[in-house]
């Protein structure tokens, strides 16, 4: 490898969780790098379906090394809950996991304020789901938040939780109208949870710079899509961490030239839940038929995902903004019993075409994609797992593909299962 970073192409929901799981198995390490417990990555082994939320995918293969890195905000109820689910389930979380002691705590108060933040935007809604990560993120930044590291110093911790508590019930009391966090019930829970993070805590760049000199395989996981990257994404309708390839440096402690491969993960279609902009979004038959074959409802919050065709303008971005090495191209499947199926080549904004996606997001929200239609393969590639089996028509589709946004297709996903994927290198 040594050091491969995974990145979602498109809005998130790409199917990352699987293509991690399967690249794990010759990872010696699998680290997270940026986002919260709002991000959720579904992975099939044989008849299990697992949906993983903080923890890296790798955690299904045995004898790895998974780390939660310092670019990641994490909330102790969440993760526990998270270890207590899967060690019910056979699976061992205690040994191989590892906490960064430099990762930001979520606490009750992120949760309070977000919701609250979010009910009063009424017509302006972000879309987030609550779980309180932008406002940890923000308290990252101004420098007032809690990391891991504090909670195993109970004096300094209730310091610094007063300090932010101070703030923080202010804006609840006198914006928000909503009753004040307790100081003490807080101090309390987190204490507890200080019990257990104990066994998982650990200062995670040496582990992984080490890794790195020692010539060992590191997978370097993101949550959500470039298209939600906090810088590059549509903002203001994005996550609130760097989700680009680019936040693996910064998100796990590792310099530049360890990376040395980029598997963007990409949808043969698209898909985008919440609020913000969506150019190939199908609001008719099409577009609920792609959800209903694709199952396309959040794993995190069930919502249904907003369903469109293949947007490539949006893949040659992912593939210039994350230095793309090698695309896995997940869903073909869903698309087996279409007529036809559309790609969005170009956007036409105001009567000008372009190529390139444009850096003002309002001008997305004024977009005619501009598209191409190719035949359908009217029959199953599902579990399909060698390329020479694909119909020639879904062979075509993802030529065109690789064409259009400029990165060979080196994996190719016919299904949920492991063994329902074609490995082209």
């Amino acid at each position: 490898m040594p050091v491969t970073v995974v990145v979602g192409m498109q809005w998130g929901d790409e199917g990352k969780g699987k293509i991690v799981d399967m690249i794990a198995d010759k990872a010696d390490v699998i680290a997270r790098y940026q986002g919260g417990a709002n991000a959720g990555h579904t992975v099939v082994v044989g008849k299990e379906e697992y949906v993983l939320h903080l923890i890296p995918s790798g955690v299904l293969r045995n004898g790895k090394i998974c780390i939660i890195g310092p670019g990641v905000v994490v909330d102790p109820e969440a993760l526990l809950s998270e270890i207590d689910g899967l060690e019910k389930r056979g699976v061992t979380v205690k040994g191989s996991l590892l906490v960064s002691n430099r990762a930001h705590l979520i606490m009750p108060y992120h949760k309070l304020l977000d919701r609250a933040a979010e009910s009063r935007l009424s017509g302006s809604k972000i879309g987030t789901t609550g779980r309180g990560i932008g406002p940890a993120y923000a308290d990252k930044a101004a420098r007032i938040g809690l990391r891991v590291g504090d909670l195993f110093k109970p004096e300094y911790f209730r310091e610094r939780l007063g300090q932010a508590l101070e703030q923080k019930n202010a804006l609840l009391k006198t914006l928000y109208g909503e009753p004040a966090a307790d100081e003490k019930e807080i101090f309390e829970k987190y204490m507890a949870y200080a019990g257990r993070m104990k066994d998982y805590a650990d200062d995670c760049g040496p582990i992984l710079r080490k890794a790195v000199a020692d010539g060992k395989n590191v997978l370097a996981e993101g949550a959500q899509g470039s298209m939600l990257d906090i810088d590059h994404g549509t903002y203001p309708f994005v996550t609130s961490s760097p989700a680009a390839a680019g936040g693996a440096c910064t998100g796990l402690g590792l310099p530049p030239r360890a990376i040395n491969e980029v598997l963007g993960v990409m949808k043969a279609y698209t898909t985008r839940v919440g609020e913000g902009p969506f150019p190939t979004e199908l609001l008719d038959a099409t577009g609920e038929r792609l959800r209903k074959t694709g199952g396309e409802y959040g794993a995190t919050t069930g919502r249904p995902r907003r369903c469109g065709w293949l947007d490539a303008v949006v893949g040659r971005f992912a593939v210039d903004v994350n230095g793309v090495t090698g695309i896995a191209l997940t869903k073909l499947d869903v698309l087996d019993e279409f007529d036809t199926i559309s790609i969005c080549t170009e956007y036409e904004i105001d009567g000008k075409r372009y190529d390139q996606l444009p850096e003002d997001t309002d001008a997305l929200t004024r977009v005619k994609p501009v598209y191409e239609t190719h035949p359908g393969w009217k029959t199953s590639t599902a579990g399909i797992s060698i390329y020479a089996n694909l119909p020639d028509a879904a062979k075509r589709y993802v030529a065109r593909v690789e064409e259009l946004v400029g990165a060979r297709v080196s994996v190719v996903s016919t299904g949920q299962d492991r063994s329902a994927t074609i490995i082209r290198s």
